[in-house]
């Protein structure tokens, strides 16, 4: 039977913050994919953590959780700490070519999950930090999944993220993060079939 090590890294849109079912779309991706029994999946969130410093803490977090013998996978997902952070987009490419490079040339294989639009941060340079993750992963022919643009006009993510009270998504909002992560490739990334 495959054995499955799945390492997820981001901030707080990958550790669910503001979930009330705390599912987060990591929880509630993965309560739709068959898992492997003999699998482990390891979500790693810092809230608040730009590229930088995720790219500095990845790889000692990760890899006591990677095996030899395992298909070994990496998902980063992204979010505003960049932006807020006043981080150039030139940096935010190099952090995440920096994780990906290493990654791939440890065999483990990497999906990127771009920022979505959220209302605490200036839209136009998140969607400038969507386009690089987008290059670099095109570069390396890695794969990666555009929240981006799907939920830019989505008036129910809008909704859900007007009610929120820390400008995070809520249950609606992270169910359509989830709904754009599967249906971008995740299974096929992923090798395993839907729970259904």
């Amino acid at each position: 039977m495959r054995k499955l090590r799945l390492c997820i890294v981001g901030d707080e849109l990958v550790a669910g913050s503001g979930d009330p079912r705390a599912l987060g779309w990591t929880g509630r991706v993965l309560a739709r994919t068959a898992i492997p029994s003999n699998s482990h999946v390891f979500t790693l969130a810092r809230p608040g953590e730009t590229t930088a410093q995720l790219a500095a803490r990845w790889e000692a977090e990760a890899y006591p959780r990677f095996v030899e013998d395992a298909d070994n996978r990496l998902i980063v997902g992204l979010g505003v700490a960049d932006v807020e952070a006043g981080l150039s987009t030139a940096r935010t490419r190099l952090a995440l070519a920096n994780i990906a490079d290493i990654a791939l040339s440890k065999h483990v294989s990497v999906l990127m999950v771009g920022p979505p639009p959220l209302r605490s941060s200036d839209t136009r340079q998140l969607e400038a930090v969507s386009d690089a993750a987008r290059e670099v992963c095109d570069r390396r022919q890695i794969p990666f999944i555009d929240t981006y643009t799907p939920l830019a006009s989505h008036d129910q993510w809008h909704d859900d993220l007007v009610m929120s009270e820390n400008g995070l998504p809520s249950q609606a909002g992270y169910g359509l993060l989830a709904w754009i992560v599967l249906h971008s490739g995740w299974f096929d990334w992923i090798g395993l079939d839907s729970r259904a």
